[in-house]
């Protein structure tokens, strides 16, 4: 009875106790970690002969894939129009690190394990860059006010979301999607937007400047249109009927490459004037559309 009691009270600490992986196995730089220190650290208890827990094992392995991963980075065309070129990254093997763990858990006589990496490819490298960035196939251009910060400042990080965004044949663009949720952890200001026909203040105010920029530029580049919706009145940067407003929870500016060709958004916001343009390869076969534009004076005047 007293040694039902003891298993009791080693369970029941057990599952209360917290799981973490050992604190003194090391991941360095170069993939290699210390393993054979916390063996124990991995075992189930009172179980023999040793197995592993798998719950600590898969904690670990998860521990293990954060130091090891790093994400790959597009190439990418500088304002200057250079190629800066793109860079792999790594994620962890996670078979072959569960074999090499499995392998000096059981044999316990290696304390190092080089955990086996993956090269990860950006999506977009030099080459396809140094070939579709050619031909112009699209281009709007809108004006805001520099005096109104939050707004410029919500604008110009809304635009580099989407600048050296490669659409490629077939793929569909989802403007939320691509420039994601509009936070102020993510430097997005509070700016006037409009809400029902109300213009009230929210985080993001002014990206529907972008989005509407962006649906102009893919208009005329005759990319076929999936989803666009108005606003609730009239704004002053596009023509009445020509904008496209989105919001995180609503609206969405969606749109499908219909062409055989990646096409490259290029987007610019700096002294007031937002510039999008729509790149392609010599081999496109297009259908430009002619869009209304209005002046600087008029989108400035109200």
């Amino acid at each position: 009875m007293k040694f039902f009691g003891l298993l009791v009270l080693s369970l029941f600490l057990y599952l209360q106790a917290p799981v973490h992986a050992c604190e003194n196995i090391i991941v360095i730089d170069n993939g290699k970690m210390i393993a054979g220190a916390c063996r124990e650290n991995f075992a189930l208890p009172l179980i023999e002969p040793e197995l592993i827990d798998p719950v600590k094992f898969k904690q670990f392995e998860m521990y293990v894939s954060k130091k090891i991963e790093q994400p790959p980075v597009n190439a990418k065309i500088s304002v200057n129009g250079m190629i800066i070129p793109e860079k792999k990254g790594w994620k962890l093997n996670k078979h072959i690190f569960a074999e090499q763990f499995y392998r000096s858990f059981y044999s316990k006589d290696t304390n190092v394990i080089e955990a086996a990496k993956i090269a990860v490819y950006p999506r977009v490298d030099s080459e396809l860059l140094s070939q579709i960035g050619i031909k112009r196939i699209g281009q709007y251009v809108t004006y805001y006010r520099t005096t109104k910060k939050a707004r410029a400042n919500n604008i110009s990080r809304a635009a580099e979301a989407i600048d050296n965004y490669v659409i490629f044949p077939g793929e569909i663009f989802s403007f939320n999607k691509v420039v994601g949720k509009r936070t102020e952890a993510r430097g997005y200001m509070k700016a006037p937007e409009i809400v029902k026909g109300n213009l009230i203040e929210g985080v993001g105010g002014g990206i529907c400047q972008v989005s509407s920029t962006l649906f102009n530029a893919v208009d005329s580049s005759g990319m076929k249109i999936l989803e666009r919706y108005s606003h609730s009145k009239t704004v002053p940067y596009v023509p009445p009927g020509r904008d496209a407003t989105v919001s995180w929870y609503g609206p969405d500016f969606v749109f499908i490459n219909n062409y055989n060709q990646p096409v490259l958004i290029k987007a610019m916001a700096a002294n007031g004037r937002l510039t999008v343009i729509l790149y392609s390869s010599e081999a496109i076969d297009h259908s430009p559309r002619h869009v209304p534009n209005i002046t600087k004076d008029e989108a400035l005047k109200s």
